[in-house]
């Protein structure tokens, strides 16, 4: 006995009618698709084989009996299927094998750059493309360049030309080599850093503490969305089953969206970034990829690159990925970035007492840090860090070995080992990492009282 589902489209595509019956599968039309041909007055049942491009059918799998008639809805959602389509973006449906057409073009010796930046939201990526006649063989061959600094929040129309300064080339996973993307740092008229280019001020704190090998492994967590804002394969009027079987899930009731995870990966191994590797986490439709290690500065290179080209991902499976803290409220997990520190001396023989000494002074500057941890001075956080949800208070500071609820994590192995890495648990998912590794450089290992300390703005 099994059940079987029939659909009806009108020519637009709207769900007409839908009739769910039980009926005896046979060996003659197990396995078969029942669709309605919008020209037809009834619906048809065919095999797989003889179905054309599946795009000119509404269609549902199912297994029954050929003729069985179309009955007025009896379902409570006869619309779910029309509302989950329509959370993802119009551009998602176009032909994709048209556009790989066009893609497979030769370009001779040209090569198309694309110069990438943070707006004056200090989350938002923007991006814009050039040819150049010969493929750079550094960041150095790669030509400043301008926009608008008025559409991007970071100028007034009046004086509004702002300057990209390429800082870091990765090769281009969406139009192949020769083409790169080029992270870049915004410059005012008068060529001093725009107010939310952090990398800046950063860079001259990774120079002080060169000699310190600096390491940075950061956990960047992320919720999938429709274009409605809607979870990404949540019910469309309710919720999924509670938190317990999604972290490191396996199976289409546990894991959402692993085809947008898995290419992004690919992307990102492609493009040269540092990813470390990913997983499921708590919230259903929330993932986690991992960056690093990498030393000083390029941490926060490599991890802007990373959430350009999963944006970019998305855009193409016609979705979203929010970095907001707390995407839903309630008994659900937020979203963080979680910082891995460790120096030269930390990965020595008995280096956990230089972990202990940076957390006694990151336990001094726990409201400044807190501060810096999200783009918002700490609105953002003070919807994730509760104290609940894997997180500690956002009013008090914490540290242990394998605690996950407290602010700084020693991991087991390390407190084993007495040497290795400390993990801080506060950073938001819409963090600034140049912010987060400046703080910690300069908390962690440049002595205030030689007033080294660069001004934060």
């Amino acid at each position: 006995m099994v059940m079987l589902l029939l659909l009806s489209f009108s020519q637009t595509g709207k769900l007409l009618h839908s009739a769910c019956r039980n009926s005896f599968s046979t060996g003659d039309f197990s396995g078969t698709v029942c669709f309605y041909r919008p020209q037809r007055e009834s619906p048809c049942v065919t095999r797989v084989e003889e179905i054309g491009p599946l795009e000119r059918w509404g269609f549902y799998r199912a297994s029954g009996i050929m003729g069985s008639p179309l009955l007025p809805p009896p379902l409570p959602f006869p619309n779910a299927l029309e509302e989950t389509m329509a959370s993802v973006s119009t551009s998602a449906r176009l032909n994709k094998a048209v556009r790989q057409q066009y893609m497979s073009l030769p370009q001779g010796e040209k090569c198309q750059v694309t110069y990438i930046w943070v707006d004056g939201t200090g989350e938002g990526l923007r991006n814009k493309t050039r040819t150049l006649d010969a493929e750079p063989t550094s960041v150095e061959d790669i030509p400043e360049w301008n926009f608008d600094g008025s559409s991007t929040y970071q100028a007034e129309g009046s004086n509004s030309d702002m300057y990209l300064i390429p800082v870091c080339m990765f090769r281009d996973p969406f139009t192949l080599d020769p083409n790169k993307l080029v992270l870049c740092e915004v410059m005012k008229y008068n060529y001093l850093p725009a107010e939310t280019n952090h990398r800046h001020s950063c860079n001259k704190v990774m120079e002080k503490v060169r000699e310190r090998c600096l390491w940075f492994g950061m956990e960047q967590e992320y919720t999938l969305l429709g274009t409605d804002g809607h979870p990404f394969s949540w019910p469309p009027q309710g919720f999924p089953a509670p938190q317990g079987p999604y972290y490191c899930g396996v199976g289409a009731k546990n894991a959402y969206g692993r085809d947008i995870v898995e290419c992004h990966y690919k992307a990102c191994l492609y493009a040269g970034v540092k990813i470390y590797g990913t997983n499921a986490e708590v919230m259903p439709s929330q993932w986690e990829f991992q960056v690093g290690p990498c030393e000083g500065i390029e941490m926060g290179d490599h991890l802007w690159v990373a959430r350009f080209l999963l944006h970019r991902v998305c855009e193409d499976f016609g979705v979203v990925a929010t970095l907001d803290p707390k995407p839903i409220e309630g008994n659900w997990n937020g979203a963080g970035c979680h910082t891995n520190v460790s120096t030269k001396q930390m990965r020595e023989d008995e280096g956990l007492q230089y972990i202990e000494k940076a957390i006694d002074k990151l336990a001094k500057k726990h409201k400044e840090h807190i501060m810096l941890y999200d783009p918002h001075g700490g609105k953002d956080n003070l919807r994730r860090l509760t104290g609940l949800h894997e997180t500690a208070s956002i009013d008090d500071f914490s540290a242990g070995v394998a605690n996950r609820g407290a602010s700084i994590r020693i991991p087991r192995q390390v407190g084993k080992d007495k040497r290795g890495y400390f993990e801080d648990r506060r950073p938001a998912a819409n963090c600034d990492p140049y912010t987060v590794t400046m703080a910690i450089a300069q908390t962690c290992l440049i002595d205030l009282k030689e007033k080294e300390v660069e001004v934060i703005n």
